[in-house]
Parts: C-alpha cells; structure tokens; sequence
C-alpha cells in the first residue's frame, strides 16, 4: 500500500486500520446488534441450522422470513431454522424447513440446542418441549450430546399415511418401511447406496401420494451387524449431510426388519451417530458444534417484507 507513490510504514498504516474500525465498523456493527436479529450458526454432522433465541429476542418468525433465512445465497442458508423459546421445562423449540414449512421434531438441532443450553447453564440434562412432545437430552461427556426422540410412531394414520397398510412394508417399488419420528420417514434398503441417485430418486418419494404431508427420505445399506451406511433426502430441504429424525427412524426400520438389533451404528455423508431404540424411547447420540455468531441486519429483514 502506499500515499502519494510512497510505501506507508507499517506503524501509520495500523494507525489508519485501527481508526478506520473505530469510526465506521464497530459502530455498524453495534448498530446492527441492537436492531438487528442475532442467531447462532451450528451444525450436527454438517445438517446444518440457523438457530434464534427467542428468549431475549422477542422478533416473530414467520415462514417467509425462515424460506429467505434460508436462501444459501441471498440468506444465511440452512437444513432447518430453530426457534429457543421459554416453556414449561429448560426450553421450547420450534423447527422450520428451509422451505419455510413447519417440521414438529428435529434431531441433530435438538442436540445441539442442548449442547448450547447445557454450556449455559451447566446443567448436564436438560427437559426439552417441543411440537414432537417432551424430550430429554444428556452430556455424556467427551463432546457428545444424547437425545431421546420419544417412541417411533408405526400405525399407519400416526405416521400419517394417506389410508390403511401395512407400514413394515409399504405397495411402493423397493417395499420400503414407513415411521414417524415426529415427521414422516420412508425408509429403502439398497444394496448399494452409493448407486442410488439421491437428488432424482428422493423428491419423487417425498412427494409419493401414499404421504400426504411429505416424507423424509432415506435409503440405507447394511454393512455389518448393527452397522449402517445412509443417505438423506429431507423433505422441504433436499440432499442433507445427516439427519437425526432419519437416522432414527432408518434404525427403528431395520430393527422391525430383523436386519439388525435396536441399537446401531449409522454413517452418514457428514459423520456417524448412534441410535438406540429402547424401552422409554430412540436415543440418538453424536457430536455438534456452535460454528459462529451473527446478526442479521435491519435492512435484511425489511427486504423481506
């Protein structure tokens, strides 16, 4: 850099830096944080959500705001948006697909929530409520958080399904295993999954009549006793590296299938978590992490009407 054809020594050049940031950035910046939306940028196995404490901040969400949130070019971009806010137990949360639709559970975010309410609070279980129902979360320590996503919902009309049928096995090419988890799953056993073409194959399902509110989408290869290797179509979002929901419900599949046993390894596109189906409900177990901090600015939100 230089002034006037001559090289700025270093000193005067960090003077100008440190004014510069002191006159124009940091006022913006503080500007934006008082009038603006905070939210936590986090993800579980790269299913990744934007997440806003609604605890402090009292801004509704509304489903045209959640879709333009998450926009990965015109937004922030997310799998899910996550709303934290007062209830009955430690928090309610409330879940939206980057579509702006509503989803009533949310594994991987219902983790990390609990990784961030833990490290606030220091308490090591947590009462979490949410539109699934009432849900608790563990630290076991080591930087992996265990939720238990309540018992999987397996008659047809609980799911739902459009009418009666056997949901072990459903009348659609594959006879995939049909589970609610909260949301709606349609789960394939394939030979391999690498082989399926997931952003072809997944919105057809998702959109299959036999689900009238859309389904989540996995297909899932068995490599070894209790080890499963799965893919994701998540419905209003798309392919996603991981999901919590999905892979409760691909395990709770393969258990009622005698593929494997109730507790089971599953890998993903973003990593591994681990589900055990047992008496009080399907426990998911993995890591997580709280990427950054941010805030969307004043003119954001008003662009979004």
């Amino acid at each position: 850099m230089s002034r006037g054809g001559q090289a700025l020594k270093p000193r005067f050049l960090r003077h100008l830096l440190d004014n510069a940031r002191t006159r124009g950035y940091i006022p913006e910046m503080c500007s934006d944080l008082t009038t603006g939306l905070p939210f936590m940028k986090m993800h579980g196995l790269g299913n990744d959500f934007v997440v806003v404490d609604a605890r402090t901040h009292v801004r509704p969400i509304t489903a045209e705001m959640a879709k333009a949130i998450g926009d990965r070019h015109f937004g922030v971009g997310f799998d899910q948006l996550a709303v934290i806010s007062n209830g009955t137990g430690d928090a309610h949360l409330t879940f939206y697909n980057a579509d702006g639709s509503l989803s009533a559970a949310c594994g991987n975010a219902t983790r990390c929530i609990a990784r961030h309410l833990m490290d606030e609070t220091g308490a090591r279980h947590l009462h979490l409520t949410t539109d699934r129902g009432d849900l608790t979360a563990v630290d076991l320590g080591d930087g992996l958080t265990s939720v238990n996503m309540g018992q999987p919902q397996l008659a047809w009309d609980e799911i739902p399904l459009a009418h009666v049928m056997d949901t072990l096995e459903l009348p659609i090419d594959g006879a995939p295993t049909a589970t609610g988890m909260g949301n709606p799953h349609c789960t394939f056993f394939v030979d391999d999954v690498a082989a399926i073409d997931l952003p072809t194959f997944g919105p057809s399902i998702e959109h299959h009549p036999l689900y009238p509110q859309r389904t989540n989408v996995q297909v899932a290869q068995l490599i070894g006793p209790d080890h499963i290797r799965m893919r994701v179509w998540e419905r209003g979002v798309g392919v996603t590296w991981a999901s919590g929901s999905s892979s409760c419900a691909c395990a709770v599949a393969a258990a009622r299938r005698g593929l494997t046993g109730r507790k089971v390894q599953i890998d993903l596109d973003g990593g591994t978590l681990h589900i055990d189906w047992r008496t009080d409900g399907v426990w998911m177990t993995g890591p997580t992490m709280h990427v950054f901090t941010g805030t969307l600015t004043p003119a954001f939100l008003e662009s979004i009407g």
